[in-house]
């Protein structure tokens, strides 16, 4: 049977550059995103290259019946999910205060809800089949001291690496293979969509990464069974950091910068 990698997010950004690579090293795919005319014109573009088969569904993630309607689709067209890359998601700009609850419940069930329940659903038919990976996306900010502004972000980023090294521990000796990818700043239109580009800009370049370099890493992460990927020797310098020195000291190293990429 044909192994697919199923992609959400994967109409920009980092999940259109998973679907590239994946689909170039002969992956079969499903690509999940919002945007049909964006998801129909890379998936033709895939079998176009590469030749191998690409499908599309339409679907918000922030609705809680998305990922068993992902999964439902999945069976009726006898599609083996074998890599799950959670990767949609998005920041809330600003104060927790500022913004009401349907936008802050949306972005838990995207960014927390619906990554776990895919895993829910997929990982079980991984474990039967001996054969899995899972690539939860990440960030830095689920490492890096807490801040003021995006309050949720960092949080549920904490969280997701916490359930992924968890599920790897899992699934380890069964042949699912589950990472969180950590990326810090990627260049990518996930600035734009929340509105810090002009923000984020003004950091120095050492401090930006390729989604490129990114994916490739997180791929070769999955196959090594690496529970948790942070990309980047500096990120990976801020990291240890984080988790080494008492909170009041990163407070303290961290205090006053994260005006320069938080929206308050």
């Amino acid at each position: 049977m044909k192994r697919y990698a199923l992609i959400t997010g994967a109409s920009a950004g980092i999940g259109k550059e998973f679907a590239y690579q994946l689909a170039e090293s002969g992956w079969n795919l499903l690509l999940i995103a919002r945007r049909e005319e964006s998801l129909k014109e890379i998936s033709e573009d895939l079998i176009t290259k590469y030749g191998i088969d690409a499908r599309y569904y339409i679907a918000d993630l922030s609705e809680e019946l998305q990922p068993q309607k992902i999964y439902d689709f999945c069976n009726r067209e006898k599609l083996n999910i074998a890599m799950l890359v959670n990767n949609a998601g998005y920041g809330v700009p600003g104060d927790f205060e500022k913004s009401d609850w349907k936008t802050h419940k949306d972005s838990l069930q995207v960014m927390l809800n619906s990554v776990v329940e895919l895993c829910h659903l997929f990982y079980p038919q991984m474990l039967e089949n001996e054969y899995g990976r899972i690539i939860n996306v990440a960030s830095l900010a689920g490492f890096a001291p807490p801040t003021a502004g995006h309050t949720l972000y960092g949080a549920t980023k904490s969280f997701l690496i916490r359930f992924s090294h968890s599920l790897n521990l899992e699934g380890k000796d069964k042949g699912v293979h589950v990472t969180a990818l950590c990326p810090g700043f990627t260049y990518t239109e996930f600035h734009d969509v929340n509105g810090t580009r002009q923000m984020v800009s003004q950091l120095p370049k050492f401090m930006w990464m390729k989604s490129k370099d990114v994916v490739k890493q997180g791929i070769i992460a999955v196959e090594k069974n690496q529970p948790v990927k942070v990309n980047g020797k500096i990120n990976r310098t801020i990291a240890a950091m984080s988790s080494a020195l008492p909170d009041w000291v990163t407070r303290a190293l961290f205090a006053g910068k994260t005006n320069k990429y938080r929206k308050r």
